[in-house]
């Protein structure tokens, strides 16, 4: 082994012994669905279930700032930070091991984006992802300003972002590969202000979990709200229609193809096959390809995929429906992740205005 290499090793268990802080955000414009369950909610929790530090801290909140960006729709934005809160409760968040809050109970981010505003170059913002896309629709389009529609919440939201993390001096987030560039623009941002003024800003690592299933949605596309092709994780509560047989009906909606049963089917042009995956054990997606292989009938394999998906989510359902219900549960909850949140920002806003010279003139008895 050559010094370089035991350098490295030597760096990383170092890096996997110290405490982390991560944080995860979740913005308030839907209801959760089987393909964010899947990629975001069960990882998650999972993560910070099995932490093998206990020094670590895990940050989870409802980012409702950032949902008014794009939705202007109040009782959408209400309802949906309703039902976030509690399908991640329902899901086995606790909210005893974690700091779980709501972005807007926390007045001291959006003062810190505005601070992070000052100093942060007009130029980084120019290329962020959205911003740049948004632009690129109008540009193709006659006699129309490049930043037509184009809001100062869209412009800045990666400052705001950077705000949510820096707060808490993060040092982990868990993101998809479409929001790296906010990771790196946090960590722009908050070398920018330590230069400037005084190292108070960790810089945040981006964390993609190449192994987190990207759910395939009822058409085959990816499972998106936008598509209309969602499987719903719930569903929506009516005393007239169960919401267990809500999930089966949506799963029987399924696309496929017009083999007869008993004709073999191939389980990787599937999106019941691929689905399944997400939820099986080695051993159930072996004998499900073999199922397959010989020919089971399609009306067969969606019962197959329905039974395996309510036997891991109908233990959540009771508890997500008596948290709809009882609204003043979930309040309560998350002024609590509030005040533990505030603890933290509170320390971290006075360091940072004292930094940049806003502070008392003089102590008074």
């Amino acid at each position: 082994m050559t010094v370089e290499q035991n350098t490295s090793e030597h760096t990383q268990k170092a890096e996997d012994t110290q405490p982390k802080r991560i944080l995860t955000g979740v913005t308030t414009t839907g209801i959760p669905h089987l393909g964010n369950y899947v990629g975001a909610i069960r990882p998650a929790i999972q993560s910070a279930q099995n932490s093998l530090n206990e020094e670590d801290q895990s940050f989870f909140f409802l980012a409702d700032y950032h949902g008014i960006i794009k939705c202007y729709d109040p009782k959408q934005i209400h309802e949906s930070t309703k039902a976030i809160a509690a399908t991640w409760l329902a899901c086995g968040l606790d909210p005893e091991k974690v700091v779980f809050y709501r972005q807007s109970d926390v007045p001291e981010i959006p003062e810190l984006a505005w601070i992070l505003n000052c100093s942060c170059p007009k130029g980084l913002m120019n290329r962020a992802h959205a911003y740049k896309a948004a632009v690129d629709i109008n540009n193709e389009k006659s006699d129309v300003d490049p930043d037509q529609g184009i809001t100062m919440g869209l412009f800045g939201y990666p400052v705001l972002m950077a705000a949510d993390i820096l707060m808490f001096n993060a040092t982990h987030v868990p993101v998809g590969r479409d929001q790296i560039q906010h990771i790196e623009m946090a960590r722009d941002i908050a070398g920018t202000f330590n230069h400037k003024y005084k190292s108070l800003f960790t810089l945040p690592s981006a964390v993609v979990d190449e192994n987190v299933a990207l759910l395939t949605g009822l058409d085959g596309r990816k499972m998106s709200k936008s598509y209309g092709n969602t499987i719903p994780l719930f569903g929506e509560y009516n005393p007239q229609v169960d919401p267990e047989k809500q999930m089966r009906k949506a799963i029987m909606q399924i696309v496929t193809n017009s083999q007869a049963p008993e004709e073999p089917k191939n389980p990787d042009d599937s999106v019941i096959f691929e689905i399944y995956k997400a939820f099986g054990s080695t051993e159930e997606i072996a004998d499900l390809r073999a199922q397959f292989e010989a020919g089971i009938a399609w009306g067969d394999a969606k019962q197959i995929l329905f039974e395996k998906i309510n036997s891991e989510i109908a233990p959540f359902r009771e508890r997500y429906f008596e948290l709809m219900a009882n609204p003043k549960e979930l309040e309560e909850i998350l002024l609590m992740g509030a005040e533990k949140a505030r603890r933290h920002s509170r320390k971290q806003l006075d360091k940072t205005r004292r930094a940049i010279g806003i502070k008392p003139l003089a102590k008074l008895k």
